[in-house]
């Protein structure tokens, strides 16, 4: 190759061709098993603990894994290092710079079906107690929503604004 050839190459920083490396670790090959692990790894740690009950641990899994995964997608904005994309994603979510956007990829879809997943296994597990239901249906709820293409980059009463 020529050094004409080099000229109109665009450098993108991390690596696989992706200008935001923020989200590479969520398309890759290990990340459902990983995730489930840790799913499972949380609930053998509270199951393990002597006084919770069977359904208790279930509510206590749910709820944990919930607030996480909210935090991390839905409330931490921007990405740890400056980004080649000259501050675009410093407004964003998460959960938004995900596959650059782009809706239903497998990543968002993997994402949005394992609370609710978890949810029907906590709501079987309890039996259908109505106090841990509530409790895990208004998780459940809180956060899904976020996830819906209708709530992409909505920011409702101003929360999380900047």
């Amino acid at each position: 190759f020529s050094a004409d050839t080099h000229r109109g190459w665009k450098m993108l920083a991390g690596g696989h061709g992706n200008s935001n490396p923020n989200t590479n670790y969520l398309k890759s090959r290990g990340l459902w098993v990983a995730y489930s692990i840790g799913m499972l790894v949380l609930h053998l740690i509270l199951l393990s603990i002597p006084p919770l009950s069977i359904p208790m641990a279930w509510t206590l899994t749910n709820q944990v894994h919930n607030a996480v995964t909210f935090i991390v997608l839905h409330i931490l904005k921007g990405v740890p290092w400056i980004p080649p994309d000259q501050g675009d994603t410093r407004l964003l979510t998460h959960w938004e710079q995900i596959d650059e956007g782009r809706q239903f990829t497998k990543t968002r879809k993997f994402l949005t079906a394992s609370p609710v997943l978890l949810f029907f296994l906590t709501c079987f597990y309890t039996d259908y107690e109505p106090h841990h239901f509530v409790a895990n249906f208004l998780s459940v709820i809180l956060v899904t929503l976020p996830k819906l293409p209708l709530f992409h980059k909505v920011r409702l009463f101003g929360i999380n604004k900047y």
